[in-house]
């Protein structure tokens, strides 16, 4: 088989691994899609309690959405808000069973390399007319091998969360007490409950991942009354994570401020800000001690679980053979660096972008989907989206329709969630916030991911220029 005729492997079965499948069928190309979980979508799956702010308009890929609509699908109303296991249940699994694109999905497929046949990253001559081999690891570890031509990595960052230790490494103790830490955006009124109730939990961010745990953790504790909570962040002020509240364009971000704000100032919380984390040793009357700086002096607290929501970063170890041209301190690919810094930018200034910004040294290879932002927050799915369909059009030889600009995003580019209406919380339920946490610094908007996504009503976005950056970084 020449490289030619060969598929287009796509890693992950997520929302942007599906749409992308979706969008190279409709150009007559054949995807091939490894999931390393039992199922499609099994990150997702990890925070299915949580409800996300986007509606359903913004949820659904258009190509994905039509492929559906032709097998008889009913979209869910566009204005209701899917929780993750809704946005599985509800749409993604419809989709890869469609029978135009289920016997192209393989599941317990965990892609561990990626290279070119017969060379490593060294060679030059004739590369781009060597195929891709895919080694993946099946049940049991057992290795299987694929080729393609081309590779879109939407496999996510879910899986690889920044640590609690300030420097960006896990604070010395911190891997030996993982049974005591949990990331993301734990079920702390479900499946977490015995963990935190009656114990003192610390949570460690301060986005609006944080602000979602502490708000489960306050309706945990009026339950539960011997319940504490601890805010933990680096910020120089907790103001600063309360946002505009009622002075915010978004009146559901806002509202998630003014009740961080009022969880604060009731007592409820505690707060160490700004704490910066150096070491994590076993306690003494609880299972934790957090030894760290507080406001610059030497300083520690006892807990007896940590919830870190500190952010995720990629994970680049099944690349080390392919050719990555990516930004010194973002890792994600170099052209969209500059537009997406989270020093400089809120989703809603992110110039939409497509396979041209998302193009590595290696022909034929992409990263789109959260992955794709390397440790920049501000991903969005509408973004997914529109990435899978440029690049889609580009690998169809379809230049002109991969760069031509077919997003529109929010005037603010702020993203978070609400807490699922199942869950009984006493705090004012319009909004809580949640979905893969941010890592600071933050902007002084919000951003997010696949559970914290858009917003309301959208309108094009200006390109954004990059000379603060050059300027900061000179």
């Amino acid at each position: 088989m020449t490289a030619s005729n060969l598929p287009v492997a796509i890693i992950g079965a997520g929302p942007v691994g599906l749409a992308a499948a979706a969008n190279l069928l409709a150009r007559g190309e054949v995807p091939l899609v490894l999931e390393a979980g039992p199922a499609i979508a099994h990150s997702v799956r990890q925070w299915g309690h949580v409800r996300m702010f986007t509606p359903w308009e913004y949820c659904v890929d258009r190509q994905a959405g039509a492929l559906l609509r032709e097998a008889g699908w009913i979209a869910p109303p566009a204005d209701a808000t899917p929780t993750g296991a809704e946005l599985v249940s509800e749409y993604l699994e419809p989709l890869a069973a469609l029978p135009a694109l289920a016997p192209h999905i393989h599941l317990d497929a965990r892609v561990v390399a990626v290279t070119r046949r017969g060379s490593d990253k060294v060679r030059t001559a004739g590369r781009g007319d060597l195929p891709f081999v895919l080694r993946v690891a099946g049940p049991a570890g057992r290795l299987r091998h694929f080729e393609a031509k081309a590779v879109i990595d939407a496999s996510g960052t879910w899986t690889s969360p920044n640590p609690a230790g300030s420097d960006g490494l896990p604070a010395p103790g911190e891997e030996a007490a993982a049974r005591h830490i949990a990331t993301g955006i734990p079920d702390v009124l479900g499946q977490a409950r015995a963990r935190h109730a009656g114990r003192t939990t610390a949570v460690i961010g301060g986005g609006h991942s944080a602000l979602n745990v502490l708000i489960d953790l306050a309706a945990l504790r009026d339950a539960v009354p011997e319940t504490r909570i601890l805010w933990v962040m680096r910020k120089e002020r907790v103001e600063a994570a309360f946002g505009g509240e009622e002075l915010d364009g978004l009146p559901a971000r806002g509202a998630l401020g003014s009740q961080a704000r009022a969880l604060v100032e009731s007592g409820a919380v505690e707060v160490l800000s700004p704490f910066r984390i150096a070491e994590i040793r076993p306690g003494d009357d609880r299972a934790l001690r957090v030894v760290g700086l507080h406001d610059g002096r030497p300083a520690s607290f006892l807990a007896d679980e940590l919830v870190v929501a500190a952010g995720f970063r990629p994970d680049l170890s099944m690349l080390r053979e392919i050719r990555l041209s990516l930004d010194p301190w973002l890792e994600c690919a170099a052209g969209i660096g500059p537009l997406i810094d989270p020093n400089l930018h809120s989703c809603g200034t992110v110039r939409p972008h497509g396979a041209r910004e998302l193009s590595h040294a290696e022909e034929g290879f992409f990263i789109a989907g959260m992955k794709s932002y390397g440790r920049a927050p501000t991903f969005l799915l509408a973004t997914g989206h529109e990435q899978v369909r440029s690049i889609a059009a580009a690998l169809a030889g379809d230049q002109d329709a991969a760069a031509r600009v077919e997003l529109v995003l929010p005037e603010t580019g702020v993203c978070n969630t609400r807490p699922s209406a199942t869950a009984a919380v006493r705090i004012p339920a319009a909004t809580g916030c949640c979905g893969p946490a941010k890592a600071e610094p933050e902007p002084a908007a919000a951003c997010c991911s696949p559970a914290a996504e858009a917003v309301p009503a959208p309108i094009a976005v200006a390109a954004t220029g990059c000379c603060a950056r050059k300027e900061q970084a000179a």
